[in-house]
């Protein structure tokens, strides 16, 4: 038995709730696919606030802010599939099927463009090339806080963190709230990745010492871990051979990047940026494969859940207009779509990626969000976007930081490609 609708948003995370919301209200029908047993995504169990301030205007805890994303979707009738796993997506003569296992056995669901909202994974400790045994006691963050939170266990009573990511920052003041004690946060760069108010909050406030410009090389232990090796790291980002350090502890916690969970694009072909890790993308989400839209932090990693809801909006409403314009290719009627033209985005070197990389010249009076983040830290900066040399938009920021997300609406024309600029302005 097969699942037929407009739109498959893959996902019940932030981004799959708005996106799936929007393209219902867009009039189209709409499935939505989720893992777990209950929609929300991450947002379960952060239940630290600082959520929901650009869109609400509040200040709200994650569980809560989940709540205020399902209150919305209640209003609309979607399809949800729960406990389902996505097996695979290929062509179909409808649009895509997406084949999909749970306990009622594999079934399909066929339809007319489809979303992935899959959002993204931590990096293991493999991945940051830590040496030594397997043993129990190194965990992710988002794990620890699993743990934490979910089923009320401690990862360990002697941690150590690796990497000053705010999810990093946030499990070292809750550990330490919970009765665990925190050794300290150590970060491989010379500046710290979180932002300043978790900086502040997380471990200023609670006395963990911050370590700059040092790294965890090894782990020793079988069964549990018992200590962590500690070097400087050099201005080359790699460890220096001189004396290292022996930290005692049983829980190692990583915080050390995200990337996004994009196994089912490949395998349709999507084009991934280098950068970003996630599908090259117009202004609607639109990867290079037809139908196949992508959004929030399957797409890029965001710093906000705001921005993520923002874009699944975006992208849900966009995919119901695909969907109600697409002529399957198994009726009379059928003709190819016309070919899309694009305006390429071209951030210089000075910034680590812009998001959108391509707009589609379908709708190009529309308003774009645009964001973006610098490469270095800068101070008195101008944004500087301009296309065929006219410029349509410009910004002065006070301070730019790579882990802090900027985001700006311009209004691009049609013509040559879009560049943008970060030029210093004098004191």
């Amino acid at each position: 038995m097969s699942v037929q609708c407009d739109v498959c948003v893959v996902g019940g995370g932030p981004a799959g709730l708005a996106a799936a919301a929007a393209a219902y209200q867009s009039g189209a029908k709409v499935a939505l696919i989720e893992r777990e047993h209950r929609l929300g995504g991450i947002l379960k169990q952060c239940v630290h606030d600082g959520f929901g301030l650009q869109r609400f205007g509040e200040k709200l805890a994650g569980p809560e802010y989940a709540e205020r994303a399902l209150a919305l979707l209640k209003e609309c009738k979607v399809e949800l599939l729960l406990q389902t796993f996505v097996d695979n997506i290929k062509p179909h003569a409808m649009g895509y099927q997406v084949t999909v296992a749970n306990t009622d056995g594999m079934r399909h669901v066929i339809a007319k463009s489809v979303v992935l909202a899959t959002g993204c994974r931590e990096r293991t400790a493999r991945q940051v090339s830590i040496h030594g045994t397997r043993p129990a006691g190194v965990i992710t963050a988002g794990a620890a806080q699993y743990y934490t939170n979910i089923l009320g266990q401690l990862p360990g009573r002697n941690c150590v963190i690796l990497g000053s990511g705010d999810i990093g920052l946030i499990m070292a003041r809750r550990l330490t709230l919970e009765g665990a004690q925190v050794l300290g946060v150590y970060e491989a760069k010379s500046t710290p990745s979180g932002l300043p108010r978790n900086i502040a909050q997380c471990l200023r406030d609670f006395d963990i010492p911050l370590h700059l410009s040092k790294t965890v090389t090894r782990v020793f232990g079988h069964e549990r871990l018992e200590a962590v090796e500690i070097a400087e790291v050099g201005p080359d980002m790699r460890p220096i051979n001189d004396e290292r350090e022996r930290v005692d502890c049983d829980a190692l916690v990583l915080s050390v990047g995200l990337i996004p969970e994009n196994e089912l694009a490949e395998t349709l072909g999507v084009q991934l940026h280098p950068v970003t890790r996630g599908p090259v993308c117009d202004q609607n989400g639109m990867t290079n494969v037809p139908g196949i839209f992508s959004c929030g932090n399957a797409a890029h990693v965001n710093d906000l859940v705001d921005y993520v809801s923002e874009n699944g909006e975006t992208v849900g409403a966009a995919a119901a207009a695909y969907a109600t314009g697409f002529i399957p290719k198994a009726t009379e009627a059928y003709t190819a779509p016309p070919a899309r033209s694009y305006i390429d985005i071209k951030p210089s070197d000075k910034f680590l990626y812009a998001f959108p990389q391509r707009i589609d010249c379908t709708n190009i009076t529309d308003p774009i969000t645009l964001y973006f983040r610098a490469k270095n830290e800068r101070d008195r900066t101008l944004l500087r976007v301009t296309q065929g040399g006219k410029e349509l938009f410009k910004k002065r920021y006070r301070k730019l930081r790579p882990p802090e997300m900027e985001r700006v609406v311009i209004t691009p024309v049609m013509g040559g490609e879009i560049e943008l600029t970060l030029e210093e302005v004098p004191a």
